[in-house]
């Protein structure tokens, strides 16, 4: 039994078969596209990292030769420092000789100065010490005349004080022997 299929049943039964064998082979192309896309993608971005390690490395040399640059002309610059550095200490030192010179000879003429005053005052001092010795002398003789003033004076005033009482005596006996007589 043979049985002929017509036409239009063979697309019926085979249109969904292909549809379906289609859309898988659809499906896996797709995915392989996108593999392959990302693939792309992927060598696109490996070949952008490697130029920008290129220009990074350029870079980097550059910046190498700047710093090295820079790192001469500062190390130029410090030795210029130190040179000027240098000149300034050995004024400085130069110019504090010459102060102390100058200062040592200040002292040492202050110091003639203070001992020539010192002379001075002592002299002024051993006049003034003489002076008044001298006046301790002339004081301690006018004191001296004085006490013996007073001690005359007392010897007078003593004998005065016996004469009047002497006196006083000599009159009461006479008052009483007088009284007596009487």
């Amino acid at each position: 039994m043979e049985e002929k299929i017509t036409k239009e049943e063979l697309i019926k039964v085979i249109k969904p078969l292909i549809a379906e064998q289609l859309s898988e082979f659809i499906r896996e192309y797709e995915l392989k596209a996108k593999e392959i896309s990302l693939i792309e993608r992927i060598i696109r971005v490996e070949e952008e990292l490697k130029a920008q390690r290129e220009i990074i490395a350029s870079l980097q040399r550059e910046m190498n030769t700047l710093f090295e640059a820079m790192n001469s002309r500062f190390e130029t610059l410090q030795r210029e420092m130190d040179k000027r550095f240098e000149a300034m200490n050995s004024r400085f030192e130069s110019l504090q000789r010459e102060m102390n010179k100058r200062f040592e000879s200040l002292q040492r003429e202050m110091d003639k100065r203070f001992e020539s005053l010192q002379r001075e005052m002592d002299k002024r001092f051993e006049a003034m010490n003489s002076c008044f010795e001298s006046l301790q002398r002339e004081m301690d003789r006018r004191f001296e005349a004085m006490d013996k003033r007073f001690d005359s004076f007392e010897k007078r005033l003593s004998f005065l004080q016996w004469l009047i009482a002497g006196g006083f005596t000599f009159v009461s006996i006479l008052i009483t022997i007088v009284n007596f007589i009487k």
